[in-house]
C-alpha cells in the first residue's frame, strides 16, 4: 500500500480517540454539538451554554510537545516539518479566534484519552462555566465581576 493510500484513510472526524471522549462526557451527563461549523476550527465538541470548545487532537499531527507519538518521519523530513509547523500555526490561530469570541478552547491529547482525569477536567470546566454563566444572568449588577477564573487544558 502506497503512502498516498495510507494517508487517504486517515479520518478527520469520528476518530477512535474522539468517540472515546464523546462517550465518556455523555456518560457524565454532558450534552454538546459535534463539529460546529459556525466556530473557528470546527471543534470536535462545542458546549454552547458554557462556551467551551473541545478539540481531540492526535499527538502526531498536532505535535504534542514531549510526547513520544509526536515523532518526525525519517523520509522527506523538510516536507513533514513544514506540514507540522503549518498545523501548529493553524491550531494557535483558531484558539486565538475562539478566545476572541469569548470561548474557552480546550485540547484533549490522544495520549491522555485513557486518563479519566483528563475527561473529568473537561467536565469540571464545562460545568463551572455553565454555572458561572447561569449565575451571571440572575445577578444584579455587572455579571463580569462575578466570573470565575478558568484555566485551560494543555
Amino acid at each position: 500500500m502506497s503512502r498516498s493510500e495510507m494517508m487517504s484513510r486517515i479520518r478527520g472526524k469520528n476518530t477512535v480517540p474522539e468517540l472515546t471522549v464523546r462517550h465518556s462526557l455523555f456518560r457524565l451527563g454532558l450534552r454538546y454539538r459535534l463539529h460546529d461549523v459556525t466556530l473557528p476550527g470546527r471543534p470536535d465538541l462545542a458546549f454552547r451554554r458554557s462556551r467551551v470548545a473541545v478539540f481531540v487532537n492526535g499527538c502526531y499531527w498536532h505535535r504534542h510537545t514531549g510526547c513520544t507519538f509526536a515523532y518526525t518521519p525519517k523520509s522527506n523530513v523538510a516536507f513533514w516539518e513544514t506540514k507540522f509547523a503549518s498545523n501548529v500555526r493553524r491550531d494557535a490561530r483558531q484558539m486565538d479566534e475562539l478566545r476572541a469570541l469569548g470561548w474557552l478552547p480546550l485540547v484533549v491529547w490522544e495520549c491522555e484519552i485513557g486518563e479519566e482525569s483528563a475527561i473529568e477536567r473537561v467536565a469540571a470546566l464545562v460545568r463551572e462555566r455553565a454555572h458561572v454563566d447561569a449565575r451571571a444572568t440572575t445577578m444584579i449588577g455587572n455579571p463580569q465581576s462575578h466570573s470565575t477564573r478558568v484555566s485551560e487544558c494543555t
